[in-house]
C-alpha cells in the first residue's frame, strides 16, 4: 500500500475524512496543506530530498485569500504536476461532476482517479485508493461516463460556453456580444449559428432547448 500521502483540500473536516480512510487502509505517513502552490512546494522538496510522496489527494476549488497563488486551482495543480512527476498518483475528490472536466482531467493531464465528494464519497475514496495501488483507475458512479464513447463528449470549451449561455436565455446576437466583451473568437452571427447547428446535429437535438437539456445530462454545463 502506499507510504507516503500528501491530502491538498482547504477545509480541515474533509482532509479529517480523508486522514481517517486513509488510516483504515494502514496508510500512517500522512501530511495536510490547504493551498495548492504549497501542495506543489511540498512534493518539489520531497522528490529533491529523495523521500517522494506516492500519492496525492486533492480537491479542484480552493477559496482565494490575501495569498497570490501559481497554481489557484486542483486542476492547474494536477497538470502541472503530472508533468513534472508522471509517476506520482494523483486521485482528485471533488464535488463537481461535470463530465468535461472529468475527462480533461483524466485522458488530458492522467490524473489516475476522481472521486465524487457526497454521501458515499469516503466509501468509493477507499475504492479508488486501493484501484490506484493496483495501478487502475478509478471514477464515481455519477461521472463513469466521462470516458464512454457513447457520451458524445467531443466538444471542446468554447462549445460549452456557448451551450451554458444559451441555457441562460441569451439569443444569437446576445451571445456575440458577450463573446465579444470577453475578447472569445469566433463571436461573428453566422459563426455561432453554424457551431449551434453543428452541436445540435452532433447531439441530435431537435432545437435549442432540446441541446441544452441533453447537454445538461451530460454533465457538461
Amino acid at each position: 500500500m502506499f507510504e507516503k500521502v500528501l491530502i491538498s483540500d482547504d477545509l480541515g473536516s474533509i482532509n479529517q475524512g480523508v486522514v481517517t480512510v486513509l488510516d483504515s487502509l494502514a496508510i500512517k505517513n500522512v501530511h495536510q496543506v490547504q493551498y495548492c502552490d504549497d501542495a506543489y512546494l511540498k512534493i518539489k522538496k520531497a522528490s529533491m530530498d529523495q523521500e517522494p510522496f506516492d500519492l496525492l489527494i486533492t480537491d479542484l476549488s480552493f477559496v482565494s485569500d490575501h495569498r497570490d497563488q501559481i497554481y489557484s486551482s486542483g486542476e492547474a495543480l494536477v497538470k502541472a504536476l503530472k508533468q513534472e512527476y508522471p509517476e506520482l498518483k494523483i486521485i482528485v475528490y471533488s464535488v463537481e461532476d461535470r463530465l468535461q472536466r472529468v475527462r480533461t482531467l483524466i485522458n488530458n493531464y492522467n490524473a489516475n482517479a476522481y472521486v465524487c465528494k457526497g454521501r458515499r464519497g469516503l466509501i468509493e475514496l477507499g475504492k479508488a485508493i486501493t484501484s490506484v495501488y493496483d495501478n487502475h483507475s478509478y471514477l464515481s458512479p455519477q461521472v463513469e461516463r466521462a470516458l464512454s464513447p457513447k457520451s458524445n463528449l467531443e466538444i471542446d470549451d468554447y462549445d460549452v460556453e456557448l451551450i451554458r449561455l444559451l441555457s441562460l436565455g441569451l439569443s444569437q446576437e446576445q451571445i456575440g456580444t458577450h463573446l465579444k466583451s470577453k475578447n472569445i473568437s469566433p463571436n461573428s452571427l453566422s459563426s455561432i449559428e453554424k457551431r449551434l447547428n453543428k452541436l445540435r446535429i452532433q447531439f441530435k437535438a431537435n432545437n435549442a432547448i432540446h441541446l441544452v437539456a441533453i447537454v445538461k445530462d451530460l454533465g457538461l454545463i
